[in-house]
């Protein structure tokens, strides 16, 4: 059940941003810090990754647990057992399915997608640049070999 009322919960969901979140702000700061540029919020690309790596064609989105629908099979009876529960399955169930669409479009397009949730970038962010890196390093390794 919520604890907010509908007025309190109606202000905190007016307050979620779509872009320059803190996992985002997080994960930008450390690839900066590592020495690579990106771009960010990259609209140029289906989805409009949090992050591009455009040298490597390296597509990264940065996702929160629970509107990406993380561990749905425990979310979905919470869900079930809140207000308005129709609305929220229906709503997270399309972006799990629109998550899918994209990294095949972008799989499609000849780019690399990578999806971080939101609370292993702010417990193990140095884990996450780790995956990036191997990820790049795997990229040049098959440039290197084709040519």
């Amino acid at each position: 059940m919520d604890n907010l009322t509908k007025e309190q919960r109606h202000k905190n969901m007016q307050n979620i941003k779509s872009s320059g979140t803190r996992i985002e702000v997080t994960l930008r700061k450390a690839l900066w810090a590592r020495g690579f540029r990106y771009r960010k919020n990259y609209a140029m690309l289906p989805g409009t990754p949090d992050i591009v790596l455009t040298k490597y064609k390296i597509a990264i989105f940065c996702d929160s647990e629970f509107f990406h629908g993380k561990d749905w099979e425990v979310l979905k009876p919470r869900l079930e057992a809140g207000n308005n529960s129709a609305y929220w399955k229906k709503k997270i169930l399309r972006n799990m399915e629109r998550d899918k669409e994209v990294n095949k479009t972008l799989f499609f397009l000849g780019w690399t997608v990578i999806r971080f949730w939101g609370k292993d970038i702010l417990k193990n962010c140095d884990e996450c640049i780790r995956v990036i890196e191997e990820c790049i390093f795997d990229i040049i390794m098959t440039e290197s070999v084709s040519e």
